[in-house]
């Protein structure tokens, strides 16, 4: 695998968006964009995108803060501030550096953790591509800032959808997120490790084990 680096994208608004990029080191078997936590890109992430990319695929991650102008904003600030539309565009932007790389839109994929894992499932039921996991994330039931309620957003899913959670107080509004899901009638399935929160890193067991799940996901899937 290459070394993983940043790009800056010129978008039509002025600013510039960076995009955190990784390739196999031989020919990619599709793209996935990684979509980051609330707290933005971190090393986990930035861990999980050379780990996606050791599997053999080519990976990019958008900076969605990039508008904020500073790095001194909480991570409720940076949430605050979000647009769904210019979120939207940023994975756009994403996808089309994919498709610039020679990666047809049924081999990407998407996948999000917290905040990202909520951004994921809306793009997965806004955008046409291949397959997408959602890891955590809030906002089922009720609107997560700018975002609206995934369970709402469900039922338009266009590809095969994975949900990755952990053990959640309210197990009706996950399970009332499969239900709106499998409205779709693409592939779905939503997996739950009882005790865990929504960081699975602590718990090599568990982190093996959805790192697996979301891997064969892509396999099945990104053909």
């Amino acid at each position: 695998m290459s070394e993983i680096r940043t790009e800056a994208v010129p978008l039509v608004d002025g600013s510039d968006l960076r995009l955190t990029v990784a390739e196999p080191d031989g020919p990619a078997r599709g793209g996935i964009v990684v979509l980051h936590e609330a707290r933005g890109l971190t090393d986990m992430v930035q861990r999980l995108v050379e780990g996606i990319a050791g599997d053999g695929w080519l990976v990019v991650a958008p900076h969605l803060y990039h508008r904020d102008g500073t790095e001194d904003l909480d991570t409720a600030e940076h949430v605050a501030r979000l647009e769904g539309d210019q979120v939207m565009a940023d994975t756009d932007t994403a996808f089309g550096w994919l498709a610039e790389h020679d990666i047809e839109a049924d081999r990407m994929g998407v996948i999000g953790f917290d905040l990202g894992g909520s951004v994921a499932l809306l793009v997965a039921a806004r955008r046409t591509l291949g397959a997408a996991v959602t890891v955590a994330g809030g906002g089922i039931s009720e609107p997560l800032g700018p975002l609206p309620a995934l369970i709402s957003a469900a039922p338009g899913l266009t590809c095969p959808w994975l949900g990755i959670y952990g053990d959640r107080d309210d197990v009706e509004e996950l399970d009332g997120l499969l239900a709106a899901a499998r409205e779709s009638e693409v592939a779905t399935d939503l997996v739950t490790y009882p005790g865990r929160g929504h960081r699975f890193d602590d718990d090599p067991a568990t982190a093996e084990d959805a790192w697996q799940r979301m891997l064969n996901w892509f396999d099945s899937h990104l053909r």
